[in-house]
C-alpha cells in the first residue's frame, strides 16, 4: 500500500468524513469515465465518523505543464453531462453543512439552496434581512438568467480553490471534494477567488471547453456562495464581498450588460 496520510474529524459533525470520501470516490470515478488518468484523487483506504485514511501527497509547486494537465481534465470532466442539478444526499464544504436534493432547474437549485439556505444561516439580522429581500424581490429573474446561461449538469468539485489542488512532480491532485452537479463554470468562478490557477490553467480550459460570453457575471454570482459562507464562518472581511454579489444580482434583474 502506498503511504497513507490520516485525516481526524475535526468539524463537529458526525458524517463529515464519509461524505468526504464518497465525494473522493465520486470524483475519481467520474474522472475515469472522462478518460482523464492525469489528474489524481486520494485513494480512501478506510473511513469512519473520526478518520479517514487516504493516499499521502508529496506536495511541491505546481509548473506550467501541470497546471495545463488540470486545466485539460478539468474541462473534460465537465464535459459530461450529468442527470440533473444537486446531488443526493447533503454533504459538506469546509465548516458548513452543504444541503442537496435533486432538481431539474439550476437557477432553482443555485438560488434557493446554495444562496438562500447561506442567507438564513446569516447571524446578524439587518444584514440577513437585506440579503433575503434581494432573493424575494429578484429570485426569480436570477433563476430563469442562470438557466438560460448553463447548458447541463456538470460534476462539480464544488470547493474548487488553490488549496483544494495539490501538485507533486507528475500531476495536479484533487482534495477536499464538495461534490454535487451544477453548471461547470460555478468551479471555475471558485478558482479565481483566492487568487487563480494562473493563465496556463485557463487557456488549458478553454481550448477543450470554452468559457461561455456570460461568464464574468456569472462568476461573481458563483461566488456569493462562498462570499456567504465564509461570511457565516469567518465574519465581516467577506461582507464586501457578498454586499457585491447582490448588486449583481440586482443589476442582472435589470436588464443591465
Amino acid at each position: 500500500m502506498a503511504e497513507t496520510h490520516l485525516k481526524q474529524n475535526t468539524t463537529g459533525y458526525a458524517d463529515a468524513l464519509i461524505c468526504e470520501a464518497e465525494g473522493l470516490e465520486y470524483l475519481a470515478s467520474m474522472l475515469r469515465e472522462a478518460g482523464v488518468a492525469d489528474i489524481g484523487v486520494p485513494e480512501v483506504y478506510r473511513v469512519d465518523e473520526t478518520e479517514l485514511e487516504i493516499t499521502a501527497i508529496q506536495a511541491t509547486r505546481g509548473s506550467d505543464e501541470i497546471l495545463e494537465v488540470l486545466g485539460n481534465g478539468l474541462a473534460r470532466l465537465h464535459s459530461l453531462p450529468q442527470q440533473a442539478y444537486g446531488w443526493s444526499r447533503d454533504n459538506y464544504i469546509g465548516l458548513s453543512p452543504q444541503p442537496n436534493r435533486w432538481c431539474q432547474s439550476w437557477g432553482e437549485f443555485f438560488v434557493r439552496d446554495r444562496l438562500g439556505y447561506q442567507v438564513s444561516r446569516v447571524r446578524d439580522a439587518a444584514w440577513r434581512s437585506r440579503f433575503q429581500h434581494v432573493l424575494d424581490e429578484h429570485g426569480g429573474e436570477l433563476m430563469d438568467w442562470l438557466d438560460r446561461h448553463c447548458d447541463h449538469p456538470s460534476l462539480l468539485h464544488g470547493d474548487l480553490w488553490s488549496g483544494n489542488v495539490l501538485f507533486d512532480t507528475e500531476r495536479p491532485w484533487l482534495i477536499d471534494p464538495a461534490i454535487y452537479c451544477g453548471d461547470r463554470e460555478a468551479d471555475l468562478a471558485m478558482t479565481e477567488m483566492f487568487g487563480g490557477f494562473g493563465p496556463q490553467f485557463y487557456r488549458a480550459y478553454d481550448r477543450v471547453y470554452s468559457r461561455t460570453p456570460g461568464y464574468d457575471r456569472k462568476r461573481e454570482v458563483y461566488n456569493l456562495y462562498h462570499y456567504l459562507n465564509h461570511y457565516n464562518l469567518f465574519g465581516d472581511g467577506y461582507l464586501g464581498g457578498c454586499r457585491a454579489g447582490f448588486t449583481v444580482i440586482e443589476s442582472i434583474a435589470r436588464g443591465e450588460r
